[in-house]
């Protein structure tokens, strides 16, 4: 390993676009497959993991759902969320926002209890065990109705106090922002913080659609912002957080290649961009392996990097004297 790449290796850093089904690892697909009688079309770990070529979003959310369906019962979603933070661990991701979507579980019977419960006990072990600091949003997802969007809010009320945030997440084409106007009002009359994915496959006006018409905190993924200097000019001046993912980028075309993302360009810009994995075993690699990948391509710089972890500390969701802790302990790596 480089100097640079153990270098990022055991940099603090905060993760803040994660989905927890996207984490899952081969190996556990697998053995919660057989476990729960799930027939799925794989029977190796190279078979799932030849799978992950992706063609487009599309493709990948077709796996991705396919994966979601071995989760049956509160032990399965324990393992799920310890295997994530466990990897938190590993790499120093010292403070993660993971996204939870309780409406992909419905179809097989399962409910929010059952989810919650699973990632709650996972959360409290890492917490006691190492100190690890994770909040989770509630996402819903933009190819439902906004009618399902607020019946899940409902349904997740009696978890009030352990969702900070509301997001918006699957397929961004043909579904904007403007879609769920109803769902953030209701949202933010209950105190939830407001993030929602934009800007990825869909043109800059979903990001405008999305800080205009729902008054989001902070836009997942916006690499296509460039496309928009207005826009651009906007997001730095009210310094509205990105959280891009570049592995993800790649893998789904969004760019061809790493040497061309526009990440470190953004940050150069004084946009307030970080790195985050979305849905890092489709994906190609985690938290670290997204640093090292720019690193690769693009030069990343070890000053580059600590800003881009400081604006993850920054756009996070915890209290300011904690993002002070966070913060300083980064200053002093």
């Amino acid at each position: 390993m480089s100097d640079i790449h153990s270098w990022l290796a055991v940099m603090p850093k905060a993760e803040l676009h994660l989905h927890i089904d996207g984490s899952l690892q081969a190996s556990r697909l697998l053995q919660l497959a057989a476990k729960n009688g799930v027939a799925i079309p794989y029977d190796s770990v190279e078979s799932v993991q030849a799978a992950y070529e992706f063609e487009d979003l599309q493709s990948f959310l077709d796996l991705y759902y396919l994966g979601a369906s071995v989760l049956r019962d509160e032990d399965d979603f324990y393992w799920l969320m310890r295997d994530y933070l466990d990897k938190c661990r590993e790499q120093k991701i010292v403070h993660t926002e993971i996204m939870v979507e309780p409406q992909t579980y419905l179809p097989y019977g399962v409910g929010i209890h059952t989810v919650m419960a699973g990632f709650k006990r996972a959360i409290a072990e890492a917490k006691a065990e190492w100190g690890q600091s994770a909040l989770m949003m509630l996402s819903l997802l933009r190819h439902l109705s906004e009618d399902e969007a607020l019946a899940m809010l409902e349904m997740a009320e009696p978890f009030r106090d352990d969702f900070v945030a509301i997001g918006l997440a699957s397929s961004e084409m043909g579904h904007p922002p403007s879609k769920f106007k109803t769902l953030y009002e209701t949202a933010r009359s209950r105190g939830y913080k407001l993030v929602a994915h934009a800007g990825e496959e869909g043109p800059p006006e979903y990001i405008w659609e999305a800080i205009q018409l729902l008054g989001v905190d902070r836009i997942d993924h916006g690499v296509r912002c460039v496309e928009d200097p207005a826009l651009v000019a906007h997001l730095v001046h009210k310094q509205i957080p990105l959280t891009v993912c570049p592995l993800s980028n790649v893998r789904l075309c969004v760019f061809d290649r790493m040497q061309d993302h526009n990440l470190l360009n953004m940050l150069e810009q004084g946009l307030c961009v970080t790195v985050n994995s979305d849905d890092p075993t489709y994906f190609g690699g985690f938290m670290n392996e997204n640093f090292s990948a720019l690193a690769d391509a693009l030069a990343l710089s070890r000053e580059q990097a600590k800003q881009l972890a400081a604006n993850s500390f920054r756009a996070s969701f915890l209290p300011d004297d904690i993002k002070a802790q966070y913060l300083q302990q980064l200053e002093g790596y």
